[in-house]
């Protein structure tokens, strides 16, 4: 199959394994605030982190940082005031209320001097480019790709272990890093695909295309995958 024709029918095939499960906690973010901060602040704290521990994490920390600014909604993380409500919370708060999620005392730290970094670089203003981005503490390059991607909408690609994992199943790359893989799939992916591109593979490694026994009967792109029959 000519490997535009394989990115469309996998893309396709994607989409409708997508809307049968839960979206990954980061659209569900995007999906109940509309706010890119709040999608940044959850970026950080899901990394190395399974999805239902992040999103206990995600709701004990937004409720403290609306209640740190008087912010009466039941959703988000403070609104316009989102790094203000945060940079008021003490490290030892933050981490109480992201416990247990991995790596929580240095994710701690990074969202405390977040909103001081914030304002000093950026006059407090989120940028839109993962460059950018990366320049803020506690976020790599795959934060900043989701951030970009899901919380501004804009074109980004998001490169994870499932994404990694997956695209080099179907040899669209053949890379040893998450790294190596963006920078492939950016050349070879039409921009239209890249945005959506990291929450079809993480769906669909979550819940078929596992590391060690990926479900392989059935699966609605077997017939283009190279993993042996």
């Amino acid at each position: 199959m000519e490997i535009l024709k394989k990115i469309a029918f996998v893309d396709r095939a994607l989409k409708k394994e997508f809307v049968a499960h839960q979206a990954p906690i980061i659209e569900l973010i995007e999906a109940h605030t509309h706010d890119p901060f709040c999608v940044l602040v959850g970026t950080i704290l899901s990394a190395r982190t399974k999805d239902a521990c992040t999103a206990g994490a995600v709701r004990r920390l937004f409720a403290a940082m609306r209640a740190a600014v008087g912010d009466a909604s039941e959703t988000g993380c403070g609104g316009a005031r989102g790094p203000d409500a945060l940079e008021r919370l003490t490290v030892a708060e933050i981490e109480k209320h992201i416990y247990p999620v991995g790596f929580f005392r240095d994710k701690a730290r990074h969202l405390h001097e977040l909103p001081r970094v914030l304002r000093e670089k950026f006059g407090g203003v989120l940028p839109k480019t993962v460059e950018e981005l990366c320049e803020l503490p506690g976020v790599g390059r795959k934060t900043a790709n989701l951030t970009v991607a899901v919380g501004f909408d804009l074109p980004a690609i998001c490169v994870d272990v499932h994404v990694h994992r997956i695209s080099n199943r179907l040899q669209f790359v053949k890379t040893k890093t998450p790294l190596e893989t963006e920078m492939a799939l950016r050349k070879l992916l039409p921009v239209k695909y890249w945005k959506t591109w990291n929450s079809n593979l993480v769906s669909f490694g979550q819940t078929r295309c596992g590391p060690l026994r990926p479900k392989c009967e059935g699966c609605p792109i077997r017939r283009v995958c190279s993993v042996p029959a």
